[in-house]
């Protein structure tokens, strides 16, 4: 897996899902926030909505996906998401997490470009998207 290393302006955008996480964090409502950069700049960040039925639950990257869509931003640079632990775990640090495959999917089918913060091996690095999709789906 080719990864790449981190910027500046990557680190601004992990502390942004980290700053709507903390701001927002709810037991059993929302414990996964995510931001998104545009190519030109803008972020948007989100928090999960956590229903008691999982299957209605919404990923926070995909909010964050939705909210940047809605508002007529589309050209995704870089997108991430981040975990606060619940009130009853010990460890207190807020991690970067992997998007589920059906973030993926939603990334790669509106930011076919966007790069991915994960955590690898205990290090922070960024993916292409395609990385952590490969042999997608389409319709051709």
């Amino acid at each position: 897996m080719k990864t790449f290393d981190l910027s500046q302006e990557d680190i601004e955008l992990i502390d942004e899902a980290k700053k709507k996480i903390i701001s927002l964090y709810e037991d059993d409502k929302h414990h996964v926030g995510a931001a998104i950069r545009m190519k030109t700049g803008e972020i948007i960040s989100a928090v999960h909505i956590e229903a008691y039925i999982g299957r209605v639950t919404v990923c926070a990257e995909a909010i964050a996906i939705g909210s940047a869509l809605s508002n007529g931003y589309k050209d995704f640079d870089t997108i991430v998401a981040v975990r606060h632990p619940y009130s009853d775990e010990e460890d207190r640090s807020i991690r970067v997490v992997s998007p589920c495959g059906i973030c993926r999917e939603l990334i790669s089918d509106f930011g076919p470009a966007c790069f991915v913060i994960l955590e690898i091996d205990g290090e922070l690095v960024k993916v292409k998207i395609e990385e952590l999709i490969p042999l997608k789906y389409t319709r051709s």
